[in-house]
């Protein structure tokens, strides 16, 4: 990892800790992140997309083994998805706990995804907590899939943006959502 790079990373962290939003790369697409456990962040996050606060917003974590601080009840088949996802996998877990109340869906379920790209993984390790994720447009637009897409009006709202990642052309893509449920249930969302 180059200098500016580990910059990049103190820097988010210092923002996130201070209850700030940010705008990064993530194993998908460029996300708003600010600290999963701050109500005012999470809220802010909403306002900047203009989103109704009933529609939830996923969290990243850098390794499973963090899971059991989140989630009390951890389905069996969770590690299995995880390990044998060949993307991104968002999976969405009932009984979520230390996290921002408005984070979690109506039904008390919050969608969480381990992250193995090496910006977010790092930024999530050095956080030492769960980031918010979520596509870093206005809602209802389309989600920007390089950096060069996403509105300067986005971009003017966050307390810091990122520089990694910047000039980058891959067209990235959202995670696949599976929900799981109590009794085994397993519920795909979006493929």
């Amino acid at each position: 990892m180059d200098e500016q790079t580990r910059e990049d990373i103190k820097k988010a962290c210092q923002v996130l800790r201070e209850g700030g939003v940010i705008l990064y790369p993530t194993d998908t697409i460029w996300g708003l992140g600010c600290d999963a456990s701050n109500s005012d962040a999470v809220r802010r996050i909403f306002s900047i997309k203009q989103r109704e606060d009933s529609k939830s917003m996923l969290m990243l974590l850098d390794s499973d083994a963090k899971l059991n601080s989140y989630v009390p009840d951890i389905p069996d088949i969770a590690y299995d998805l995880i390990d044998m996802a060949e993307r991104p996998l968002t999976i969405v877990y009932d009984n979520v706990r230390y996290v921002a109340p408005e984070l979690k869906a109506e039904d008390g379920s919050v969608g969480i995804r381990i992250t193995k790209e090496s910006f977010s993984k790092e930024l999530c390790a050095r956080f030492k907590g769960g980031i918010v994720s979520t596509s870093a447009n206005i809602s209802g637009a389309p989600s920007p899939s390089s950096f060069k897409d996403i509105s300067k009006e986005i971009i003017d709202a966050v307390d810091y943006v990122v520089s990694f990642r910047q000039n980058e052309q891959i067209q990235c893509k959202p995670s696949s959502i599976i929900k799981l449920g109590a009794g085994g249930l397993v519920k795909i969302i979006r493929e």
